[in-house]
């Protein structure tokens, strides 16, 4: 570990010390993780990777629980709320199936397919794997989908008999253990099997790979991945700026509009948001209703003002604070994925109430709104580079 690389979050050129196992050694200025000691054991991450494939079948097929419900009983499995909400809102049930069920299974084959690749030197196949399990980690969602799944089931408890069923217990242990190999990965680990960067000698270390994170000079392409070099991300600031500006245009009748449309004997009741929030609140819910309020209303609207408040930053050329910037930056981009937790209690509701019966569950039209806002907020992040943050700080000090 002699070789001199440049920061992935500040782009500051350090030279790194040898962390012990266990350890890691992180940036001096931004405090981003630069790599992890130790020996990479891949094939304890090719036995978890093998083992979530394995629970990944009975997760999908088996019922998570089944209800009991004006007589009949009503399973629900990880994908029955996008089959329930297909028909008439395809794209809402794209998204909860993307991150329920895809973006998980995604997740095991990058793991398998980097493996493979690494074996037999399959380079294209090792580039897609390891670019899924660079950008897909936040759209896994299996933990926010079992929090809502609890929700959901103390939501109905006063109107129907509830029973697990053995898919949640299998979908518990495949979260588990993909938790367990989601921080075990290290991509820069795995192009070092590849291709060691003390392989790669430069005099000049002008920038650093997008994809397999080797720093060298300017060049057209990398030298180990054969990607294409930009000295940062292109047009990150416009495009972070349209995602955020439409947004927060969204989110304005994800909040007006109802958000879930509720049938009980004949009785049609609309709620939004935060008329849902107080509703639980009014039943004795009170933790559900804080937890929905905190994911529905606070995230969405902290992320959009936590991610103006660094643009205008990069913008306006601001100094000071730059790693309190760089922590908001992290935060943002952790707590994206909790927005979706709304959403997947309406398809669980969906899913368990059926349409025809004397309780009927739909969502209503802020459904779609609050989709669109959870997107692009996730994408916002996604696409702004944090080393502009640093600019300034470099040009000063020079």
């Amino acid at each position: 570990m002699s070789k001199a690389r440049r920061c992935p979050g500040c782009d500051l050129l350090v030279l790194p010390e040898t962390a012990t196992q266990g350890h890691s050694a992180y940036c001096p200025r931004c405090h981003t993780r630069l790599y992890r000691g130790g020996i990479a054991r891949f094939n304890a991450e090719l036995a978890i990777a093998v083992a979530c494939l394995i629970l990944y079948i009975p997760t999908i097929s088996l019922p998570l629980v089944t209800i009991r419900l004006i007589g009949q009983m009503i399973p629900a499995t990880l994908t029955s709320g996008t089959v329930a909400l297909a028909p008439t809102f395809p794209a809402v049930a794209i998204l909860i199936l993307f991150c329920s069920a895809i973006a998980p299974l995604l997740l095991i084959s990058a793991v398998l397919g980097a493996q493979f690749s690494l074996r037999f030197r399959q380079l294209r196949l090792f580039k897609l794997s390891l670019w899924i399990l660079s950008h897909l980690k936040q759209w896994a969602m299996l933990e926010v989908f079992l929090i809502s799944l609890a929700i959901s089931c103390f939501k109905m408890q006063e109107v129907a008999e509830i029973y697990v069923g053995v898919g949640l217990y299998c979908l518990i242990s495949m979260q588990i253990l993909l938790s367990v190999l989601l921080t075990k990965i290290s991509v820069r680990r795995y192009w070092d099997a590849w291709q060691p960067e003390n392989e790669h000698i430069s005099d000049k270390l002008d920038t650093v790979c997008h994809s397999c994170h080797l720093t060298q000079e300017a060049l057209p392409h990398c030298r180990r991945c054969g990607s294409q070099l930009h000295h940062r991300i292109p047009k990150s600031l416009q495009k972070t700026w349209a995602y955020l500006i439409t947004a927060s245009i969204f989110i304005l009748p994800a909040n007006l509009y109802p958000i879930s449309i509720f049938m009980n004997n004949g009785k049609r009741i609309e709620d939004t948001i935060f008329s849902g929030v107080a509703g639980l609140v009014k039943t004795g819910m009170t933790s559900i209703a804080i937890i929905i309020f905190v994911a529905s209303i606070v995230v969405p609207v902290a992320k959009i003002i936590g991610l103006a408040y660094i643009l205008l930053c990069i913008q306006f050329k601001q100094r000071s604070q730059r790693l309190q910037r760089m922590r908001i930056f992290r935060i943002v981009h952790w707590i994206g994925k909790w927005s979706v937790m709304d959403l997947f209690v309406i398809a669980i509701m969906v899913a368990l109430i059926d349409r025809g019966q004397l309780l009927d569950f739909t969502p209503g039209p802020g459904a779609i709104a609050f989709g669109v806002v959870v997107i692009l907020t996730m994408l916002a992040a996604e696409s702004l580079d944090s080393r502009l943050i640093w600019d300034k700080y470099e040009q000063r000090t020079k």
